[in-house]
């Protein structure tokens, strides 16, 4: 169930979309000021945060940018005024949408409906560059590794070669075969660059790299990450 977080100091609104929104089958928390929007934000896993621009203690730009220092959670701005300046602004803050008082709650509905399929298709999008097996994960994007969900640095060519096991698990690559995929067809060095690359590897990711549990060495064919 997508949890949901109303913010505005008038109960009435908020009352109004808590209602309309449960019916809808999210699951709503209200808060009335920004401080408490805030350390609600903090302690509860939210899917989407409609926010009033004008509250007493933060402002909804206050909590907005306050929110982007720890979370990327979709925001709908509401405010009382149409100024164009003030939807700039609040999406400078870190606001994903903006809707004006008095709305239509169809319109608020439908808003909150597409903000949620674009943020999930983003997610996805994202899950799909992290790859995960036990300790050892990868963010291909960012080319960065981690044990144990602590970062570790690897050189480039070690990344390649981590990346390229860890995208195909089970497939046994030769020491030929990841030279030409990874240092090209006119690489003139050693074929042992591989075997230091993979020792390297083991090293730095593996929980004991003499005996290792996901960088194998298939005997007289090559290597493969057991998925």
């Amino acid at each position: 169930m997508m949890k949901i977080l109303v913010v505005d100091d008038e109960k009435m609104i908020v009352r109004g979309i808590k209602f309309n929104l449960e019916n809808e089958g999210y699951q709503v928390e209200a808060a009335y000021d920004g401080e408490e929007a805030l350390n609600l934000a903090k302690t509860g896993d939210f899917d989407l945060i409609i926010l009033d621009l004008m509250m007493p203690k933060l402002s909804g730009l206050e909590v907005c940018m306050r929110l982007r220092e720890f979370s990327q959670v979709p925001v709908i701005m509401l405010t009382a005024r149409s100024d164009d300046m003030d939807k700039i602004i609040g999406f400078e803050y870190g606001a994903d949408d903006y809707i004006t008082k008095p709305f239509n709650i169809l319109e608020l509905k439908a808003r909150v409906r597409a903000l949620l399929r674009r943020s999930a298709l983003k997610s996805q999008a994202e899950d799909q560059n992290l790859i995960t097996f036990g300790p050892i994960s990868i963010d291909c994007d960012r080319r960065m590794a981690f044990k144990n969900n602590e970062s570790v640095e690897l050189t480039g060519r070690e990344f390649d070669v981590i990346e390229l096991l860890m995208k195909n698990p089970g497939r046994v690559y030769s020491r030929e075969n990841l030279l030409n995929i990874i240092w090209g067809y006119d690489f003139q060095g050693d074929i042992r660059t591989v075997d230091v690359h993979v020792h390297r590897l083991r090293e730095k990711l593996e929980a004991n790299p003499a005996e290792p549990e996901y960088i194998i060495t298939k005997w007289g064919v090559g290597y493969y990450f057991k998925g």
